[in-house]
């Protein structure tokens, strides 16, 4: 299991904390919070980065508080991938210099360039302080539903790339053209060709903004597992107060060893596992089962 890191996205949801289940008693801080997530796995993905613009001072505390092999995943934000995204989530300078608009939400391709050459700027700066201590690994795209296989998507994902020379890009899609049976192979190719990984997805199947688990390494150094469980009913439900109830599903024991040995036969030298399962504290759980279960794997083959 060396080269197998296991943690969750995210170690501050709102459902996690209110549960109770883990967090230690008077672990309140996110200092406290932090230190104690990072004693328990080796792995952690930022998600609060797709929501708002990370700040280069907050990162540093992130490279600050956690030990030194310790390993973060970033979520790049929301509107380099294409999602819509509201002005009020803009930082305040970017926002005042679109004014006066008459949306509440932008997308980037709608953008001057030099509005989103300056959020790049913005948002390299911001994750510098993890690039330079070593301690990021990859900068996560998860691309919108409405992201699909087509030359000009494939053309800022290229532009991605060049705005943020230095870092691992690991890419997520949420259209199924990406991987249908005609694409599928292309796909993987521009992923191999242009060194970006795959992320590899368990997620409910049979809706348009999911793909099939392609258990494909397009890149020979790292995999990205991202483990969304497999709730069809709260996949699209309309009227969830946080995202978290969106993935609502606990992984069972055999779930969990089945994919084990899926994830135990990935040829990369590294292959991170992130649980997305974020409500209350499923995540965790499943993290930690499944680290129990690919270290007994592990011993028993050693033997």
């Amino acid at each position: 299991m060396s080269n197998i890191l296991v943690g969750t996205a995210s170690w501050t949801d709102k459902t996690l904390i209110a549960s109770g289940r883990f967090y230690p008693p008077k672990c309140n801080s996110p200092e406290e919070r932090l230190r104690y997530y990072a004693s328990q796995f080796p792995l952690v993905e930022i998600d609060s980065s797709y929501y708002a613009m990370p700040k280069a001072e907050v990162a540093q505390l992130w490279a600050e508080r956690t030990p030194p092999h310790f390993t973060f995943n970033i979520k790049a934000f929301r509107l380099f991938t294409g999602h819509q995204t509201s002005v009020v989530a803009l930082p305040k300078e970017i926002a005042q210099a679109l004014a006066p608009i008459a949306t509440r939400n932008v997308y980037y391709k709608d953008l001057p360039r030099e509005i989103t050459d300056e959020m790049w700027r913005q948002f390299r700066s911001a994750i510098e302080p993890l690039g330079g201590s070593r301690k990021l690994a990859a900068v996560h795209f998860q691309f919108a539903p409405w992201v699909a296989f087509h030359p000009k998507n494939r053309q800022h994902i290229e532009e991605c790339l060049q705005q943020l020379p230095g870092y691992q890009l690991a890419v997520e899609f949420r259209n199924r053209t990406w991987f249908t049976e005609k694409h599928a192979p292309i796909t993987l190719a521009f992923e191999r060709e242009r060194k970006l990984v795959n992320v590899i997805v368990d997620e409910p199947q049979g809706m348009p903004n999911t793909i099939p688990s392609v258990w494909e390494v397009t890149h020979p150094e790292l995999a990205i597992v991202r483990l969304h469980g497999r709730n069809h009913e709260t996949w699209n439900k309309k009227g969830l107060i946080s995202s978290a109830q969106r993935f609502n599903y606990d992984y069972n024991d055999e779930e969990l060893a089945d994919l084990g040995k899926k994830i135990e036969a990935i040829a990369a030298k590294s292959v991170h596992v992130v649980l997305n399962n974020n409500y209350e504290d499923q995540g965790q759980r499943n993290a930690r089962t499944l680290m129990g279960l690919l270290e007994r794997s592990r011993v028993a083959n050693a033997q």
